[in-house]
């Protein structure tokens, strides 16, 4: 009798719905950010940028093109995809126009992931981080570029 109440409740657990489908605010979930918009976003940030290259290569980015490490791109977790933003070398002074074609960077206290291409011009491959100053030139219409097949 036991055995078979055990199996019941596992039946009826098995069924009820996953947690990631569940309603309600996505503010709510931890370390959720929302995407920033034209009337929601400074204009000008500061914070600390990395870069990313051989292990996304040829790979595709959060708006569907083909990363290309060599490129002059970067990733910011929030911006509108192609926003166009000129990223400052805060210790150098080295500036460079980009585009945000990606998603991240996903390591806490970075605030942008420069292509490969876009760190070498900014002088930071040695260091692999620098602080930066971002400024929004024109918000993106993140779209999602769709391939032809």
């Amino acid at each position: 009798m036991i055995r078979w109440l055990l199996v019941l409740s596992l039946l009826l657990m098995s069924c009820s719905n996953s947690p990631r489908y569940r309603t309600g605010s996505k503010t709510s979930k931890k370390g959720y950010i929302p995407l920033a918009t034209k009337g929601t976003h400074a204009k000008v940030l500061y914070g600390v940028s990395s870069f990313y290259a051989e292990d996304f290569h040829g790979k595709l980015t959060a708006n569907g093109e083909v990363y290309d490490m060599y490129g002059i791109t970067a990733a910011h977790k929030t911006l509108p995809l192609n926003t166009i933003v000129r990223v400052t070398n805060m210790e150098n002074d080295k500036s460079i126009i980009v585009r945000i074609n990606d998603r991240g960077p996903f390591i806490p206290g970075r605030i942008l992931d420069c292509s490969y291409g876009a760190a070498l011009k900014l002088g930071f491959i040695a260091q692999g981080t620098i602080k930066v100053k971002i400024e929004v030139i024109e918000f993106g219409d993140n779209k999602y570029m769709k391939h032809k097949s």
